[in-house]
């Protein structure tokens, strides 16, 4: 079907980020993944899972919770939205093609670290595959690295391999109130300590700490994360389990997906850059309210108010003067062009080029989406 389609086209999977990056300068076909939804084979002695990439992520993780396993992958917009025009949620090739994660990043990597294998269609109609069956693979070319986060620019993804990790025995979120600047220096002491969060966000004035694992050794992380805050002068403002901790960190993780009419921005800073990042916002947009995966050191901004283009502008070059990049997520129509979308060209842009240039010579593959009209 690429190969005898004619002209420009854009792939789509559950369409949840189909606003996100530049618009395609031009569509002559929309290619829909959602008929390649088999989990084709799951070895659950290994961990591995082959997946088509039109399966839902939400099914993917249904189907291997029997076995006590999971995909360590909980973006925002798993469970879909409104504006999807598949209605169903993020599909695995999707989530993948976007390199999409949510706060559990912070322990278990983003899809770029779980993707071990891939097959793919060439803009001329050529099957490839990259990676392998196993974790500890070095087989050809990194071309699944490539895929991951280029939006359809390169090829479509028609099956990923990917590594799964054991579900959780116990989960405990602790909560610490104060200001960004306090809950910002306890971040970097919870960072250089022997405490592994699973994740770690910044919101609402708070710290939202999870601790995953058995609950033997959660109860002792615990009490040390709870101690190192006291040294902080952080005091506690609770704890969560069970539905009431599934239901604050789904409120957590929708936050950085944003609402119709808002513009979403994501910074990428060190993580020692948070009270830095929050300033400048304040300072530009007052309004806007910011969610951050404060031990990634990724910052979501979210621009409600009319005209908050020169704001976002404004932001970016800020977080730029403290060595971070903007990207926007869900942007205004005034905002939809790719400098504004993605920033400044990066300095690997030459050799981006190249290898578009190499997989995808006429520009097929949803041309100008991605970063430099790439």
């Amino acid at each position: 079907m690429v190969r005898d389609t004619p002209g420009a086209l854009l792939f789509r999977g559950g369409g949840t980020k189909q606003g996100w990056g530049a618009p395609a300068e031009l569509v002559d076909a929309v290619v829909e993944t959602c008929g390649l939804d088999q989990l084709v084979e799951h070895s659950a002695g290994d961990m591995v899972a082959i997946v088509g990439a039109g399966l839902r992520l939400t099914a993917l993780q249904a189907a291997l919770a029997p076995s006590g396993q999971w995909l360590a992958v909980d973006p925002p917009l798993a469970q879909g939205s409104g504006e999807s025009p598949n209605g169903d949620g993020a599909t695995v090739g999707g989530v993948i093609a976007t390199n999409d994660h949510g706060p559990r990043r912070l322990r278990y990597g983003s899809p770029r670290d779980l993707l071990i294998g891939v097959t793919v269609v060439l803009a001329d109609g050529s099957v490839v595959q990259a990676g392998g069956r196993v974790v500890k693979n070095v087989a050809g070319f990194d071309l699944m690295r490539l895929l991951c986060g280029s939006f359809g620019t390169l090829g479509l993804m028609t099956h990923a391999i990917v590594r799964l990790h054991p579900l959780p025995e116990a989960s405990l979120t602790l909560v610490f109130e104060g200001d960004v600047a306090t809950l910002g220096r306890l971040v970097l002491a919870l960072l250089a300590s022997p405490v592994e969060p699973a994740a770690m966000d910044v919101a609402g004035g708070a710290l939202w700490l999870r601790l995953e694992g058995r609950a033997a050794g959660i109860a002792a992380q615990a009490e040390a994360a709870r101690k190192l805050a006291g040294t902080h002068g952080v005091r506690p403002g609770g704890r969560l389990d069970g539905q009431d901790e599934a239901t604050a960190w789904d409120g957590l993780t929708a936050a950085h997906a944003g609402e119709p009419g808002e513009t979403v921005a994501r910074a990428a800073t060190l993580p020692d850059r948070l009270h830095a990042v929050a300033a400048a916002l304040r300072e530009v947009a007052p309004e806007a309210t910011l969610a951050s995966h404060a031990g990634l050191g990724l910052h979501t901004a979210r621009f409600r108010s009319p005209g908050h283009a020169d704001a976002v502008r404004a932001w970016r070059q800020r977080v730029a003067a403290l060595g971070g990049t903007v990207v926007l997520r869900r942007h205004a129509d005034d905002l939809g062009n790719s400098a504004d979308v993605w920033g400044p060209e990066p300095s690997a842009i030459s050799v981006m080029r190249r290898v578009k240039a190499r997989l995808d010579p006429d520009r097929r593959c949803a041309p100008g989406r991605f970063v430099g009209g790439l």
